[in-house]
């Protein structure tokens, strides 16, 4: 009889609403495997309306200047504040930040937003350079919660950067004349670029389980958004994980292939050319110039006194050749040997393991799922051909040779319709950074076109609508069912 008295004392001290679990505690008592350090609140807001929604820059406890930027890292995607579109509907529910519990390093970090309207599917977003899960709140976040999407973002496992010295062998100067050194995380020990690809996914699956103990089911579909680095993270992610994944959105994707082209042979004659070009009072038909561009850049423009390509001297060029040159070829003496412009991919293949350390975090264009590529003609970090037109041409290649091998060996595989479709929609005028339109007025934007691509691609899967083929978005026009025309844009710059 007591225990019977008790039993039933116990049931009825936990269906009181004193002890409830709160919505927060349920999804983190249901992932609390899986994460460390955990906080959720429940926001009136997710969208960045909400000044709770972005933490500050430096707020995580323990760390220096810099590793931790949330403010920064939205705004380096996304258009400036005059040219975002506004935010036109509150959207409250859940936000979960934590830490990956499995991961060694401790840095790799997990943010999910759960809407309260949600509708029934999920967004898991890659981020650009060396950004915190925070990077997309602008360009991504606000737009597919408002649609009532759960979304999930990650940090590719790794910290942003430190101050650091020129005694420091790790550190990376800002631009060839800057004074300030920088030491990027990623180029420290058990931080090897293969993990981009493995926090992708391992935020897809942390999220499931989060949207499963909100929501008590999980996501009908799930869809990969990325930029940059993170566009890079969503073809890997479509190209390896097809059961986590039903499609993709690549905003400029970072190409990468031992062969070429990739970074390390671009950024090199960018950096050597510069100076010069600069002192041939920015002459387009200096030898220097005539470099740059057949490096594959796009041609400089100006503002005044402002130019294009020396904005990019200045803030991505070396520094960007740095990181990468630092973590792929540690063996090269980055500010020796006449300096970073004197960096021959070709030549080091023979004399380092830079072959194999690229051959090894390689886009495949293997993709198992439907993928799109956004990416401006004007991209002076991530040339056009060198980057989203080298990626079309080895998705291309790789569906021709798959359907070779199927013919070598007698099978009547699949036809080429049945094949998971890619587009590419080049923007005429756009660059790789949004903000850069508020200084030189020919360049586009290409966070619309984004944000419409993945709203094709979410037709296309939920509806079986077919993809708009891949087409030149003219200055103000929009990506279009019937083209006049298919295929690239015939010009980089457009007046």
């Amino acid at each position: 009889m007591m225990r019977s008295i008790t039993c039933a004392l116990g049931l009825a001290l936990l269906s009181s609403p004193a002890l409830a679990e709160t919505r927060c505690e349920t999804v983190l008592r249901q992932l609390s495997r899986q994460l460390a350090d955990a906080t959720c609140f429940e926001s009136t807001d997710l969208t960045t309306t909400n000044g709770a929604t972005t933490p500050a820059n430096n707020s995580l406890p323990g760390l220096p200047l810099l590793a931790f930027t949330p403010q920064t890292d939205r705004a380096v995607i996304a258009p400036g504040a005059a040219r975002r579109p506004p935010i036109t509907k509150v959207v409250p529910g859940l936000q979960i930040s934590a830490r990956f519990a499995d991961d060694a390093t401790g840095q790799g970090r997990f943010l999910l937003r759960l809407p309260d309207g949600w509708n029934g599917s999920l967004v898991v977003a890659g981020a650009s350079g060396t950004r915190s899960e925070f990077n997309g709140d602008f360009a991504w976040s606000d737009f597919v919660l408002q649609k009532g999407f759960a979304y999930a973002s990650q940090n590719k496992g790794v910290l942003n950067a430190q101050l650091s010295s020129a005694a420091d062998a790790l550190a990376c100067r800002l631009n060839p004349t800057s004074p300030t050194w920088v030491k990027f995380y990623d180029n420290e020990a058990g931080q090897p670029f293969t993990r981009w690809r493995d926090f992708m996914v391992a935020a897809a699956e942390v999220a499931r389980h989060g949207v499963q103990a909100r929501y008590g089911a999980r996501p009908r579909h799930t869809y990969a958004v990325g930029t940059s680095n993170g566009g890079y993270q969503v073809r890997r992610a479509i190209e390896t994980a097809p059961e986590l994944f039903d499609g993709g959105v690549d905003w400029e994707g970072t190409f990468v292939d031992a062969q070429g082209p990739n970074l390390l042979t671009d950024l090199p004659a960018a950096v050597l050319n510069y100076p010069d070009y600069a002192a041939s009072s920015a002459s387009a038909t200096s030898t220097a110039a005539k470099n740059i561009r057949a490096a594959g850049y796009p041609p400089d423009i100006k503002a005044g006194a402002v130019s294009f390509w020396g904005s990019h001297s200045t803030s991505f060029w070396e520094v960007t050749q740095c990181q990468w040159q630092k973590r792929l070829d540690a063996a090269w003496d980055t500010y020796g040997n006449d300096g970073t412009a004197t960096y021959n991919y070709t030549e080091r293949l023979s004399k380092s393991d830079v072959g194999a350390q690229l051959a090894a975090i390689a886009t495949t264009g293997r993709i198992k799922r439907p993928l799109i590529t956004v990416a401006g003609t004007m991209d002076a970090l991530l040339p056009i051909d060198h980057h989203a037109r080298a990626y079309a041409r080895l998705v291309r290649a790789r569906s021709d040779r798959d359907d070779d091998e199927k013919g070598e060996r007698g099978r009547h595989g699949p036809g080429r319709e049945d094949m998971p479709p890619y587009r590419l929609y080049e923007v005429q005028n756009g660059n790789h950074i949004e903000a850069y339109a508020d200084t030189f007025p020919e360049l586009e934007l290409i966070q619309p076109h984004a944000q419409r691509a993945f709203e094709l691609l979410v037709r296309h899967v939920e509806q079986r609508t077919p993809l708009p083929p891949d087409q030149c978005i003219g200055r103000g026009g929009l990506i279009v069912d019937a083209p006049s025309a298919v295929g690239s844009c015939p010009n980089l710059l457009v007046p």
